[in-house]
């Protein structure tokens, strides 16, 4: 068992190497930034070329830090639902939250010829698409926050929530049967995920929602650590299971939700870094986790977004291919070498 030291040191690596991609991350694109300009930019000094300004503060610093909040968030919400539910394979749509943003987006791009006209161009508007995504995981989440009111076994809200989301996907497959060529194309894009649309107005309410679920997962710190001794035991050790399972499904839910509201469904990142992050630090402690979580899941959302950007390039690959082609075999690797699984 690593000491505290050790800890200290690996989070002082861990946050010099964040630094790192964060400043690589915005320096990289369609046009070469020198990492110099970088940090004029960012203390409001003049950069070499006036446009290099415009472009860093207008849009490559507002996507580095949707990259951080976004791998951060789905790290540390994959983290609360593997815990709470005691699956290596649960990940932080696993609720069906995912699933409900879906169904909105859906209803507003596919189901927007039902209204026509002036009126249809205003639905599939950005902040529509937004508010449609926020609904529909809100009220995916009040339906899941029922049933866990009614059902005291949690693995049944897991099996419930795969059913939501199963009733979700078969109604988004019938609007997508009736869609037209140029919605299901401008669905199948939003599906691809994307951390460089947001203005600062939508990165500042972004981050307000982001912070309430930290804070809310923070809290919930010492219920996770014991709820990985059993729900019974926890029980016996004077834990009150429904509240503290609230507290997790809420954070969850914010995170989750608000993430793919703003950005598309991110795929990976919320099932793998959890487990990247246990298989390094050796440890099931969420108070070391759940800040190792944070790190690890912004420095990768970063090396992922900075291989999507295709460096010197004029294009952009899709967020979701990237980090299963990236992620997904390095996790394989380390469960491999290990051969045990740290949960």
């Amino acid at each position: 068992m690593p000491n505290s030291n050790t800890y200290k040191f690996s989070f002082l690596v861990l946050f010099l190497v964040l630094v790192i991609c964060f400043f690589t991350n915005i320096s990289l694109g369609s046009i070469y930034i020198p990492f110099k300009d970088v940090f004029n930019s960012l203390i409001g000094s003049a950069t070499q070329q006036e446009t290099w300004q415009h472009i860093i503060q207008n849009y490559r610093l507002p996507k580095a830090i949707t990259a951080i909040l976004v791998g951060s968030g789905l790290g540390i919400s994959g983290l609360l639902m593997q815990t709470l539910f005691r699956n290596p394979l649960a990940g932080p749509f696993v609720l069906g939250i995912s699933s409900g943003a879906s169904l909105g987006v859906a209803l507003i791009i596919l189901g927007s010829s039902v209204f026509g006209g002036v009126f249809a161009t205003f639905l599939i508007s950005k902040w529509s698409i937004v508010i449609a995504a926020s609904l529909g995981s809100f009220l995916v989440l009040l339906a899941v926050l029922l049933v866990s009111i009614k059902v005291r076994d949690t693995m049944a809200i897991l099996i419930i929530g795969l059913m939501f989301a199963s009733i979700t996907a078969a109604i988004v497959s019938v609007l997508s049967y009736f869609g037209s060529a140029q919605q299901l194309q401008q669905y199948i894009f939003w599906g691809f995920g994307s951390l460089g649309n947001l203005s600062w107005d939508e990165l500042l309410i972004f981050s307000i929602i982001y912070c309430l679920g930290i804070l809310i997962s923070l809290a919930s710190v010492k219920s996770l650590n014991t709820l990985l001794l059993g729900e019974n035991y926890a029980k016996s050790l004077g834990l009150n299971i429904n509240r503290s399972r609230l507290a997790i499904i809420v954070s969850t839910s914010l995170l989750a939700g608000t993430i793919t509201a703003f950005t598309g469904p991110i795929a990976f990142i919320g099932l793998a870094i959890p487990h990247l992050t246990r298989q390094v630090f050796n440890t099931s402690n969420h108070k070391i986790l759940v800040p190792a979580v944070f790190l690890f899941g912004a420095i990768v959302m970063l090396i992922c977004d900075s291989i999507a950007q295709v460096p010197n390039s004029d294009y952009t690959l899709p967020i979701n291919a990237i980090t299963s082609l990236v992620g997904a075999p390095v996790v394989i690797w380390l469960l491999v070498r290990k051969r045990k699984m740290v949960f």
